[in-house]
């Protein structure tokens, strides 16, 4: 029977608000006569009540409070609530006052009644409902004793989403005894009933106190710092189940939910701020565009595509030359965006003529041109390879961008391009300088996106500890001082779009890659996360510096200077002051070109006095 009426609650709300409508007119009737309804007005009060009621079922009908889950009500469905039944009471009272003259039904109409049968009717009609939510929260909330104590790390609107979820949960799911805060004005409050106790550093007090099982983090807007400290101090009162909430571009898909908490990794404790993305700039920069991504089947390239479709394009194509890669990608997307346009292309970016082809019959709005060798000291061997893809593919897909008149074009670059030691990172730069220079030919606008090491992409050195904790090997680091700044994939995506979409043209964005975190610590932490001992579980080994690596990479160069701050967060603009002449660039492409004839030394030596 519960779940019959359940199935029909639009019905069983609308009955009830139809007998509390009578319930609430009767009340007013009486309290203004003294607990008797006058004779006079017995015989009209059913009209009374029927032109009531209508009102009142319209106009909740017309906020579409029938069709809400009310243990879930909030002060926006309240705000509908107050409206709706004001609505009714207003255009009642306005049928008393134009009719009641006129009319023998309305006539002597007490006009007190108007006022108390209102706020009768806001309390009756709204207290039903919240009633509901008080059920599920009070009357339903599971016994402590049935489920894991959880602690929970966070006072903000996340940490009070989730401690309303788990309240509300059943089964085995964790239950919040206490809340954990680094703001001091939050201690001592309360949220739905769970006190905060006080700052991080309490922690192991508050385990210990409480027979905490379970420490969730729930600081997806916060410093890294702070839920470093979190997991450092959970870690010294013994807690093995430390969990943290999804990420934001997570929650922004609505494939997870707060409650679907995981693992800590180690881009939690990087030491970065996250970014506040600006979506509706770059929902108006690729929605309903054609948009091409180039190398869309790496690290990169496929959490652009990823974000891309998220974003609504008219079309996606993908192209890279790996074609098992490709073909996983675009499997992946098709199951995630089955109505989507989307479009593989197996090619390679050296091959000139194709690239013009293709292009020209892709026509794209936008395209972020990801392809490029990234590997700094397998490039060092091949620095003919590298120049035929990241300079001169680069090449080929810009002068195509030009010819087929594309608005937009978008270089992935790099930090390694700055002051640059590797052949990579020369490549990469002299790809900036071409870029720089086409964008004062045709309608095509280019900008260039530099950023540094994105944790989890392929060859980075994440991937490498996992390998070598996995294996029970030991961890390589090249030098006990080598520094990276790092950056997550799926934010390094999205605010490549973002300065995509800021650019004017010509500019060499930079995004704030926050502090340099070194090596040696990313080890350390990453053997801790797997519930291991530096050096005692698994030994930390020093193999020495790589060759065209660099102890520190920088972040800007002598010969640039910063234009400042953009209105977007963590993207910055630099301008080189000594750009190179149209000339000196033609000069260097054709000395470049006949040097990779001449071999990997000859290409290398020409490489070096193009970025000079």
């Amino acid at each position: 029977m519960y779940q019959y009426l359940r199935g029909r609650r639009a019905i069983v709300f609308g009955l009830a608000d139809v007998l509390l409508v009578a319930l609430s007119l009767w009340l007013a009737f009486a309290l203004r006569f003294d607990g008797a309804l006058p004779l006079e007005y017995q015989g009209r009060f059913l009209y009374y009540f029927l032109i009531l009621a209508a009102l009142n079922v319209v106009f909740l009908s017309r906020e579409r409070l029938y069709s809400f889950a009310w243990e879930f009500v909030s002060l926006k469905e309240l705000t509908r609530l107050f409206r709706a039944v004001t609505y009714a009471n207003v255009v009642f009272a306005l049928i008393i006052f134009v009719l009641r003259e006129n009319t023998v039904l309305f006539a002597g109409f007490p006009r007190s009644i108007i006022f108390i049968n209102y706020f009768l009717n806001l309390i009756f009609v709204g207290g039903v409902r919240i009633a509901k939510r008080v059920w599920h929260e009070t009357v339903r909330r599971r016994p402590i004793s049935d489920a894991p104590r959880a602690l929970i790390v966070g006072a903000d609107s996340e940490g009070e989403h989730l401690i309303r979820d788990l309240l509300r949960a059943g089964g085995n799911s964790p239950f919040p005894i206490a809340i954990i805060d680094h703001r001091k004005e939050r201690v001592g409050t309360s949220i739905h009933g769970v006190r905060v106790l006080g700052g991080i550093e309490i922690i192991p007090e508050a385990v210990k106190t409480h027979n905490i099982e379970h420490v969730i983090v729930a600081l997806a807007a916060a410093e890294a710092d702070t839920i470093r400290e979190a997991v450092k101090y959970a870690r010294e009162a013994g807690v093995k189940n430390i969990k943290i909430i999804p990420d934001t571009h997570e929650l922004l898909t609505g494939r997870v939910t707060l409650t679907d908490f995981r693992e800590i990794e180690i881009e939690d404790l990087l030491g970065r701020n996250p970014a506040k993305i600006e979506t509706q700039k770059i929902s108006e920069f690729v929605r309903d565009k054609t948009v091409l991504i180039t190398g869309a089947a790496g690290s990169i390239g496929s959490e652009l595509s990823q974000q891309t479709m998220a974003f609504g394009p008219k079309t996606l194509v993908l192209l890279d030359s790996n074609e098992s890669d490709l073909y996983d990608l675009h499997m992946e997307l098709l199951r995630s965006y089955p109505a989507k346009n989307l479009h593989s292309v197996v090619a390679n970016i050296v091959n000139r003529d194709k690239m013009f082809k293709i292009i020209k019959k892709i026509s794209p709005d936008v395209i972020f041109h990801a392809a490029a060798y990234k590997h700094v000291p397998l490039m060092e061997d091949f620095p003919d390879e590298a120049v035929e893809t990241n300079l001169f593919g680069t090449l080929n897909v810009a002068e195509a961008a030009i010819r087929s008149r594309v608005p937009k074009f978008v270089l992935i670059s790099t930090d390694k391009a700055i002051n640059p030691t590797s052949v990579m990172g020369k490549t990469k730069r002299a790809a900036e300088i071409v870029t720089q220079e086409l964008n004062k030919k045709g309608i095509t606008r280019f900008v260039s996106v530099r950023f540094g090491n994105v944790i989890g992409s392929r060859g980075s050195v994440v991937p490498l500890f996992k390998e070598q904790i996995k294996s029970r090997s030991p961890l390589t680091v090249t030098h006990p001082d080598m520094t990276r700044y790092f950056m997550t994939i799926p934010e390094a995506a999205l605010l490549v779009m973002e300065a995509g979409a800021a650019g004017e043209g010509g500019e060499i964005f930079m995004l704030d890659m926050g502090k340099p975190v070194k090596i040696l610590e990313v080890a350390k932490e990453m053997i801790r996360l797997a519930g291991l001992r530096p050096d005692v579980d698994i030994p930390i080994v020093f193999i020495g510096i790589r060759p065209g690596e660099k102890i520190f990479e920088e972040v800007v160069s002598d010969e640039e200077r910063r234009v400042g701050q953009t209105q977007w967060d963590k993207i910055l603009i630099t301008k080189n002051q000594n750009s190179k002449s149209s000339e000196s660039v033609g000069e260097n492409l054709r000395n470049l070109k006949s040097a990779l004839a001449g071999g990997a030394e000859k290409t290398a030596a020409a490489l070096d006095r193009f970025v000079v």
